[in-house]
């Protein structure tokens, strides 16, 4: 069958995921693909959505084909355009991370000791916040001074409420931050609105050359990925670990799970199963 999609409708999807409670990012990244998927005022078919997915595979990272397809799927099906939806890429599980873009904890200290003399206490201070405890990005407006006076945090995201635990040594360098007398979220700008991604994610590019350490592995989820990885390795437990993150399922936990390259090859070395020539 042959569909048209519009502006209307797409406002609809929009207003749908807002209902979700999906984060304004993730909203915005549906709404980009869907219009390069059809444009304005164009015709749906199944042909236009497999000529889409071949696009797409040529030019992305096979996980990234099928975030982009999850999104297109989602509208279509909430739109009743089911026959138009088409199914995602096959992917073996990987046994092993890159560890290219991956954030060590060397590099973390170095990003925050560079923003400190740098004389950016707020954003020494949302380093910190974000790799000590796992929030997300668009959790920490969730930080308010009411909860580091409580040494916790209510922190509402995707439809959920959990609780999230505040270092106390986090707390406090944030009671010294915290202006007497303040309320609400601990990290504004100077309008006094909670700062978002967008702020933060530029503020942590410019410190990555004082720092010394690679643009592609500073960005704010990555401190999220270093929070969850190190309390892997300390304390082997995934269960415990998907509640810390406020994941609905373990199978999402898994990716911070998984060896990297270097340790797997170190694993493989150690079976001894290559002759040694003398």
């Amino acid at each position: 069958m042959e569909y048209r999609m519009t502006d209307a409708l797409i406002e609809k999807f929009r207003a749908q995921l807002e209902d979700e409670e999906k984060t304004a990012a993730t909203i915005e990244k549906y709404i980009r693909e869907f219009q390069k998927y059809a444009g304005k005022e164009a015709k749906v078919t199944k042909e236009l959505t497999r000529a889409y997915k071949e696009k797409l595979r040529r030019e992305y990272a096979p996980a990234s084909v099928n975030f982009m397809l999850a999104a297109l799927n989602g509208f279509l099906k909430r739109t009743g355009w089911h026959d138009c939806a088409v199914k995602s890429l096959k992917r073996q599980k990987e046994a092993f991370r890159s560890t290219e873009r991956d954030l060590t904890k060397e590099e973390y200290f170095c990003l925050v000791k560079e923003a400190k003399k740098q004389g950016k206490t707020r954003l020494f201070l949302i380093l910190q916040t974000l790799c000590s405890t796992g929030i997300r990005i668009s959790e920490l407006a969730y930080i308010t001074a009411e909860a580091v006076k409580k040494g916790q945090a209510a922190v509402r995201s995707k439809g959920k409420e959990r609780t999230v635990l505040l270092p106390e040594k986090l707390c406090a360098q944030l009671r010294l931050y915290i202006q007497p007398g303040s309320r609400g979220s601990v990290f504004v700008t100077r309008n006094g609105k909670p700062v978002d991604r967008s702020n933060i994610f530029h503020e942590m590019k410019k410190l990555c050359e004082g720092a010394g350490i690679a643009k592609e592995k500073v960005y704010p989820h990555n401190l999220r990925h270093l929070f969850a990885k190190t309390y892997y390795q300390e304390k082997r437990d995934i269960t415990h670990l998907a509640d810390l993150l406020g994941h609905a399922s373990i199978n999402t936990t898994r990716i911070y799970t998984i060896v990297s390259d270097k340790e797997q090859i170190r694993q493989i070395d150690r079976l001894g199963l290559i002759f040694q020539i003398e």
